[in-house]
């Protein structure tokens, strides 16, 4: 695996992984790699520096990733921030928790929780309306 910076033709910078450093030519020459903020496929590797710093010197210069740095990423963070609020986390009986109250066996509310793709799609497919989120929980969500 090699981690890249990338940039795109509208000056957003961003970081990704990929399998090798072959397998980003052929993703970009593909058109595939494209910008995490706005979309467009016109991406190319920014300059990057490496990582030599002792860990003092990067606990010291570390970033707060609770913090967001871009538009994109203090949405999710205003949705996620959202859905807690006023929704329950359920956890992993999401699935059951829904189809439950679908079922008239549990009272309807707001809820969120992990499912697996195979029980999300089967709550689907009985009509059942669900959708991803586009953040995990933390851990502390119970």
């Amino acid at each position: 695996m090699i981690q890249y910076s990338l940039k795109c033709a509208n000056g957003h910078r961003f970081d990704s992984w990929f399998q090798s450093a072959s397998a980003f030519d052929k993703l970009q020459g593909a058109g595939h790699v494209t910008c995490a903020v706005c979309g467009t496929s016109e991406v190319e590797k920014a300059l990057m520096a490496p990582r030599v710093n002792k860990k003092a010197e990067a606990e010291s210069n570390a970033t707060d990733l609770r913090s967001p740095d871009t538009a994109a990423e203090e949405a999710l963070a205003k949705i996620k921030a959202h859905v807690e609020e006023n929704s329950d986390y359920v956890g992993k009986d999401f699935a059951s928790e829904a189809r439950a109250m679908h079922l008239g066996d549990s009272p309807e509310r707001s809820i969120w929780g992990e499912a697996k793709p195979e029980d999300a799609k089967a709550l689907i497919d009985d009509g059942i309306p669900v959708a991803p989120l586009p953040f995990v929980p933390n851990r502390k969500s119970n």
